[in-house]
């Protein structure tokens, strides 16, 4: 694991959560994209080394529509950048941790992207994300 790639914040409604993140709060989406494979609209906005990832749901059976539904709006995952997502999750699998994905799916940026099950990692849903090498 390199670093903190992006913090993943479940959202109603994108529009209007821009509206705090870049109005109010001065931050910049730098993109927006929908990533139909994981039924969300995003918008990624940089705050230091880090991004904020801000996820609308475009369908209500989605992960993200389903959180919303039983938690509400807030904190999704952490995601952290690696080198070699195969790797990563082979050396999750042999510690014996449970995964959400125990294949790599793509996500937003044309990334490769698979989750950790937060009961694995004490409560606190991880993304592993692994950025396209020209990326």
């Amino acid at each position: 694991m390199k670093k903190i790639d992006h913090i993943g914040i479940a959202v109603r409604n994108l529009d209007e959560a821009l509206k705090v993140f870049q109005d109010a709060l001065g931050l910049k989406a730098v993109t927006t994209e929908v990533v139909e494979t994981q039924k969300v609209k995003v918008a990624f906005l940089p705050l230091g080394e880090l991004n904020l990832e801000l996820l609308e749901p475009t369908q209500p059976d989605s992960n993200i529509g389903k959180f919303i539904e039983s938690r509400g709006e807030g904190i999704h995952h952490i995601a952290v950048e690696v080198d070699d997502i195969r790797s990563s999750l082979d050396r999750i699998k042999d510690k014996g941790l449970k995964l959400i994905n125990p294949e790599p799916v793509p996500g937003a940026h044309s990334t490769m992207i698979a989750f950790l099950h937060p009961k694995a990692t004490h409560g606190v849903l991880m993304e592993l994300a692994e950025k396209k090498k020209d990326h």
